[in-house]
């Protein structure tokens, strides 16, 4: 069968957890030209998506020889097409940590705990501190859930909400603090969800007659992780649900961690009276990865999966990809892939070839002429200011500001960066990138443009 053969595969390429916890469980189906993978929950498919599909649809391809063109990963709650968490192998189960919560399904079960109506709440485990990389964009973040771990329930933390973009790596702080919870303290109750997770099981809590269930298995937790909390917005019900469990927590000193893609008095869409007890707490932005960390980010990637991946090889990936942790990681694992088929170590020739999509679409959209043009809209002054002789502040922050911009968001060197801003030496470039460092450093206000500049500039 071709998913028999593929799973070998997959059982060489990837970490023996990573294998257990997320791949074996799956369950295939073939159709025409396309291979369907079943997943138990819209996590989990999105953690394939995201990690895994693009070297499956290559494996599936190249094992069918051809005949399979298409892999999809989809959400199955059939009775038996996805295991049990009785039937998951003992690594996997040990990996995991679950809490009581509500049962979709009438039928009632045991976990290995013996309690009954319970499911797990998947925690991964490979969502640590230690495999967490800090740079300035997130180390603020990680040292505050440090802190949290240690003063669970503390006021001055509680709740406390992350926030930034997507695919920074708010969900694996959070769940670096479950995690670290629940080795130093097994029998704590910890649990996570999304914010579309918690209507799900209120909206099945009620169509079951079990809502008071639901509210005690919430309201006795030592800690609640909940992911994309602006995704209540327009739950009426289970904004009033969440509003009552929130309250219930805190006033047992009890610890919350909430994520956001915006800070809470942006979250106009929710109930103030929530977005109020959301500031109560402390609120802690996670920025985009600057290029150094985004160098250490894929150089322990790779180590934690066994792969040797130079580090001018690495310094180009970060180059080229700049916007969020999970599109470096997923063309880290495009990278691999290539490498592993091609049956050649990894160099800048097998990295430009995997690339090769992503370096196109970065050349039309992110050019130090663009960045020069949007600059210059951005502080309404003229583009030929921005690359003139002119050295009055109100003309020569904003250049410099560009050029910082070009070296971050294009990879281009010094001298060619130069010739763009008028053909100036690649001394005065280099001197503008490290004002733009200790300015971003010292003025709040010259930070806050850079960082508007470079969201503008990649979305």
């Amino acid at each position: 069968m071709l998913w028999t053969d593929c799973l070998t595969r997959l059982r060489q390429e990837l970490s023996g957890n990573v294998f257990t916890m997320w791949i074996r469980p799956l369950v295939a189906e073939e159709l025409n030209d396309t291979l369907r993978l079943y997943a138990p929950n819209p996590y989990w498919t999105r953690y394939i998506q995201e990690h895994h599909l693009e070297l499956i649809t290559i494996l599936a391809e190249q094992m069918s020889e051809g005949r399979v063109r298409k892999v999809e990963i989809l959400v199955d709650s059939r009775p038996g097409a996805i295991l049990s968490a009785n039937e998951q192998p003992a690594t996997t189960t040990a990996a995991l940590q679950s809490v009581p919560a509500v049962v979709s399904k009438p039928k009632k079960e045991k976990d290995e705990t013996g309690s009954k109506n319970s499911r797990k709440r998947l925690l991964n485990p490979l969502f640590t501190f230690s495999l967490f990389v800090e740079g300035r964009s997130n180390q603020m973040a990680a040292e505050t859930c440090r802190k949290v771990l240690t003063q669970l329930g503390a006021s001055q933390h509680n709740p406390l909400f992350l926030y930034g973009p997507t695919g920074l790596g708010k969900t694996h702080l959070m769940q670096a603090v479950g995690n670290a919870l629940l080795q130093a303290k097994p029998n704590a109750r910890v649990m996570y969800m999304t914010a579309e997770s918690f209507v799900q099981d209120f909206v099945s809590s009620l169509q079951q007659g079990k809502v008071e269930e639901f509210k005690k298995n919430c309201r006795s937790l030592d800690l609640l992780l909940v992911d994309d909390i602006h995704l209540l917005a327009g739950k009426e019900a289970s904004l009033v649900e969440f509003f009552y469990t929130f309250n219930a927590l805190l006033d047992e000193s009890k610890q919350i961690i909430l994520t956001s893609d915006r800070y809470p008095k942006e979250l106009t869409e929710l109930d103030a009276r929530l977005v109020s007890r959301f500031s109560w707490g402390l609120s802690v932005g996670v920025e985009p990865p600057d290029i150094e960390t985004r160098i250490e980010i894929l150089l322990k990637k790779a180590e934690s999966s066994g792969v040797e991946l130079p580090r001018n090889c690495a310094l180009f990936i970060a180059q080229q990809v700049v916007a969020n942790v999970r599109e470096l990681e997923g063309a880290l694992n495009k990278v691999v892939a290539i490498s592993r088929f091609k049956g050649t170590p990894i160099d800048l020739d097998v990295v430009r070839e995997s690339l090769k999509d992503v370096l196109a679409i970065r050349a039309r959209t992110i050019s130090t002429e663009n960045i020069q043009r949007v600059v210059s809209e951005y502080f309404r002054i003229p583009l030929k200011e921005i690359v003139g002789p002119k050295r009055t502040r109100i003309y020569a922050r904003p250049r410099q500001l560009a050029m910082g911009l070009a070296r971050e968001l294009t990879g281009d060197s010094f001298p060619e960066i130069g010739m763009a801003f008028g053909g100036r030496d690649h001394s005065t470039v280099m001197h503008a990138c490290e004002k733009v460092i200790s300015l971003r450093e010292e003025d709040p206000i010259f930070n806050e443009d850079y960082k508007n500049l470079q969201r503008l500039l990649q979305s």
